[in-house]
């Protein structure tokens, strides 16, 4: 389910942070190809940014993790 990033109360934009697979690794202490298989596997979805593709993390999808476990 997609959140929307428009505040219902006053209407303004709520922009999520976002971090890199870098950081997101350092954060939940996995390897880097964890985190593929996680986003693969819908347990921790990628945002894809760019021409590259590059995958970045919400904090908001990290913190919910980190409280799974």
């Amino acid at each position: 389910m997609k959140k929307s990033m428009i505040d219902k109360k006053n209407g303004s934009e709520e922009i999520p942070e976002l971090f890199t697979l870098e950081e997101a690794c350092n954060m939940l202490k996995v390897h880097p190809n964890t985190l593929r298989q996680w986003d693969a596997n819908g347990i921790l979805p990628a945002i894809r940014i760019g021409e590259k593709q590059m995958r970045r993390y919400r904090k908001e999808d990290i913190l919910k993790l980190l409280e799974k476990k």
